[in-house]
This record gives structure tokens, sequence and C-alpha cells, in this order.
């Protein structure tokens, strides 16, 4: 028998919504990391973009374990004396906190030109609302599959 390698004819992409509220953010950014690269498909092919469009409704409503919230992350502008930092708290509750969401499942996924295309499959938003109703994504219940996870 002959292994099975994806053709573009054989891909079938999802739109699938994802309410992050009261998740804990490695858990949600593992899952959407699955999705996006389609290793939750039976007919996964790892140098193909089978993953699906992932929408993240709630980004600023996640949750942070421990001290995390306080935790800073550094950047630097590229002049002299630029380095900057923020906590993790602080850019939750500025202006961009979907960004939160975004770079964990950046950071959650192989780095190369793949993963690239793939993250535009992702939409983060910070409320409830987002223009994608006319795609009639599903609903994925991540909080129920955390609580089955879990032991206790």
């Amino acid at each position: 028998m002959k292994t099975f390698t994806a053709t573009p004819a054989d891909i079938e992409k999802k739109w699938i919504v994802i309410d992050a509220e009261g998740i804990v953010l490695g858990r949600l950014a593992s899952i959407v990391a699955m999705r996006l690269r389609g290793k939750h498909k039976a007919t996964f092919t790892p140098h193909m973009d089978m993953g699906d469009n992932v929408i993240v409704i709630n980004a600023d409503k996640v949750q942070l374990t421990g001290n995390k919230r306080m935790k800073p992350n550094y950047w630097h502008t590229g002049y002299p004396g630029g380095i900057k930092s923020r906590t993790t708290g602080q850019i939750l509750e500025g202006k961009y906190p979907e960004r939160v969401v975004t770079q964990a499942v950046k950071r959650m996924l192989p780095g190369n030109r793949l993963s690239r295309k793939q993250m535009t499959n992702l939409r983060v938003y910070a409320g409830t609302d987002h223009p994608h109703e006319a795609q009639n994504p599903e609903v994925l219940d991540v909080a129920s599959m955390n609580k089955k996870n879990t032991r206790s």
C-alpha cells in the first residue's frame, strides 16, 4: 500500500470560531496551532497547507497562569539604546490585546515559509464581533475540551 500524499485538489478548509474567554493562553495556542497546520485531519501532509481558517474572539479575556501577567516582554527598535519592554498585562489592557494570542500561536508553529503562510489563516479579535459571518464558521468549544483532558 502506498503512502497517501495530499494534492491541492484534496484540501478542504473549514472556518472555525474559538472563544478565548477564560481559557489558558498556552492551551489555546496549542489547539489553534494544531488546527492551522491541519494535524487534526487524517489526510495531514506536512508540506501542504492543510489547516483550517481559525477565528479567535475575546482575545482580551484570555487567562494567564502564575505571574505571567507581570512578566516583561522585550524588543529592540534597532536604534542605539532602543531596548523596550512591556508586561503581558500591559499589552492585554492596551490598544492591541490580540497580539498576545497571535504571538503565542506563531511561536508554536515551526519557523519556515509554510508556517508564515498558515499564520495568514488566523484572525484574532479582542471583542466578540468579527466580520466573517458570511463564511458560516463552526464553533469549536475549547473550554469543554480542556475540562475532559485535565485530571482532578
